[in-house]
């Protein structure tokens, strides 16, 4: 568990609607001490409903009460892993333990006992995130941060399976010998937390990340052990950036320049890149850069087209935080899990829903062909959870034009569809006044229902019959000086009539690097009754939103396709399915 999941407000909005979203919800929740401001986990009551229209229905979920950050998935024996944090008691970010889940699809999941808890001197105060390495000889072990003090002294602790021969690894001890790392008078002991999973180097050394910060920026600390017992600090860190704020959650891990594949942490061949990620608590959101590991040096170097900071390239422009990826050696492949926190407020006791936090469906993850950013896409086992089929194609939509997606059911579904263009000319003007602001704020300013010239087209979804409600996820294409630059965004801002003080429902958006000259635009959404999860142009660029309908509940929820631009779109091929339900705890 980070700070973060005990501060301030996970909305990346102008900064005016954050400030303004941030004092509502501190006139509204239960403001910890420790100098934590607010946990997005809420206050819940003994007569909470737990099954709420808004649960999920395939992505993972307890059955009730509070979780928040994937910790340590890992693939060992033919089992996945999945451990977060979680409140067994309740909504609060109280008695916050790993919980433990195991699936052998990544789809379907047996709940088991609490994995990890504070019980020693060393995690008294807490067991906050962490990762899962394998080491020789076919052993699993895991690094978590530990809190020692009421003053939120962090350490970094390890954890072993108490029997290896238990598939499901039920156990897990905590040696007398923790903590193995401790913050030394470098470092700022409260900000000193989730290693990282662990590489070895040629030289036959282990290697680990820690996030930290210094001078109100970033830090990646490196430490090195021989035996994994015994960790040395380096002199000087992996990597390092001003003026982004603490680092949360760093993932470090290699990606191949030929192909799709996924390479384990430890990967020393050739044709590979780099990718340092951090989640970042004061914007609630996650950046990512693209570069080169030098091993001997030991230092990270972004590409000089990576920006390394706050404009920098997203894992996801939405709600999704504190993501852990892992390499599974059954599909040679790199996965990447999010959390995703809820936004709608929840005044008081009798509106509680009794739970909080989802996981985004776990992704592939792999470097784009240009090798300047990363590709995520749902990974191939969700496929199994499609059921009804409607297909749409040569569809054309004039401006103002909807068309509604008809037999599935449109509050579950996966909808994959492409849209073409004839002509670029009709792209807007890019207004130079926009360059420095956010994609969202962008977005802000042209929403769906703003007409345009080349969009805004694409998905209504959670939509009511007569649209007083719903959550587009949309296209805009600009011309910018030489290029064009295509806008996506997915939009809360109409996604429910229900409105209180503490309700937030921001517009997200990114740009996305995509090559127009087929003159065509993808998008894939699962939609899951309060979250909806959004791949642009084959994955390059991912969204994920959560609303809260009102009318649009289950079978009342409506689908569209729309054009409010003056270009005509053509759906060339749509295809939508309803979702089944798996067996989740």
């Amino acid at each position: 568990m980070e700070l973060f999941r005990k501060s301030s407000f996970h909305c990346a909005l102008p900064v005016f609607i954050l400030l303004v979203c941030l004092f509502i919800i501190l006139s509204n929740y239960v403001v910890f001490a420790f100098n934590y401001d607010v946990f997005t986990c809420f206050q819940s009551s003994k007569d909470a409903n737990i099954t709420s229209n808004y649960r999920t229905g395939y992505h993972f979920q307890p059955p009730k009460n509070c979780m928040n950050d994937p910790n340590a998935p890992m693939y060992y024996n033919g089992v996945y892993h999945l451990f977060y944090q979680y409140n067994p008691k309740g909504s609060t970010m109280n008695n916050i333990v790993w919980a433990h889940s195991v699936s052998k699809d990544l789809i379907n999941w047996i709940n088991l006992e609490p994995a990890i808890y504070p019980s020693k001197p060393f995690d008294k105060y807490g067991t906050w995130s962490g990762s899962a390495t394998i080491l020789p000889g076919n052993k699993p072990i895991i690094l978590y941060t530990g809190v020692v003090d009421a003053n939120m002294t962090q350490v970094q602790n390890y954890a072993v399976p108490a029997n290896l021969s238990d598939p499901y690894l039920r156990e897990w001890n905590k040696p007398d010998n923790n903590p193995l790392i401790v913050p030394d008078i470098s470092i700022t002991k409260t900000q000193f937390r989730d290693p990282t999973t662990a590489w070895m180097g040629k030289d036959g050394h282990w290697r680990i990340v820690v996030g930290s910060s210094r001078n109100r920026g970033g830090l990646a600390i490196l430490y090195r052990s021989r035996n994994f017992m015994k960790w040395i600090k380096a002199e000087h860190p992996l990597h390092s950036s001003a003026k982004t704020g603490n680092w949360e959650c760093p993932d470090f891990f290699p990606v191949s320049l030929q192909g799709s594949n996924g390479l384990d942490a430890s990967y020393n061949g050739k044709y590979v890149k780099y990718v340092l990620k951090n989640s970042l608590p004061v914007a609630a959101f996650e950046y990512y850069t693209i570069g080169t590991y030098d091993a001997k040096q030991d230092r990270y170097i972004p590409d000089n087209t990576s920006v390394d900071g706050w404009k920098g390239l997203r894992l996801d422009y939405g709600i999704f935080y504190a993501s852990k990826s892992f390499y599974d050696p059954s599909k040679d492949r790199r996965i990447v899990w999010g959390w995703s926190y809820e936004l709608d407020g929840l005044p008081n006791n009798e509106n509680n829903k009794g739970w909080a936090g989802i996981q985004a469906i776990p992704r592939k993850v792999w470097l784009d062909f240009s090798g300047k950013q990363l590709v995520q896409w749902p990974i191939e086992e969700l496929k199994t959870l499609r059921k009804q089929n409607v297909r749409l194609s040569n569809k054309r939509l004039d401006n103002g034009e909807k068309i509604e997606v008809k037999g599935i059911t449109a509050s579950q579904a996966d909808v994959e569809v492409t849209f073409s263009f004839s002509s670029l000319d009709k792209a807007e003007p890019f207004d130079p006044s926009w360059a420095d602001l956010y994609a969202q704020d962008v977005c802000a300013i042209k929403g769906s229902t703003v007409p345009g010239g080349l969009g805004p087209f694409g998905l209504a979804t959670l939509a009511s019959q007569n649209l007083e409600e719903y959550t587009p996820v949309f296209f805009r294409v600009f011309k910018a000086q030489e290029n064009f630059k295509v806008l996506m965004c997915s939009d809360a801002t109409r996604s429910t009539t229900q409105h209180y003080n503490a309700m937030c429902k921001p517009s997200f958006a990114g740009y996305v690097d995509v090559d127009l000259v087929d003159k065509k635009l993808s998008l894939r959404s699962l939609i899951d009754n309060s979250v909806v999860e959004s791949f642009g142009a084959g994955g390059k660029l991912c969204i994920t939103s959560r609303a809260y309908p009102t009318l649009a509940i289950h079978d009342k929820a409506h689908l569209f396709a729309f054009n409010n631009g003056t270009e005509m779109i053509t759906i060339e091929t749509l295809d939508a399915w309803s979702m089944d339900t798996p067996k989740i705890n």
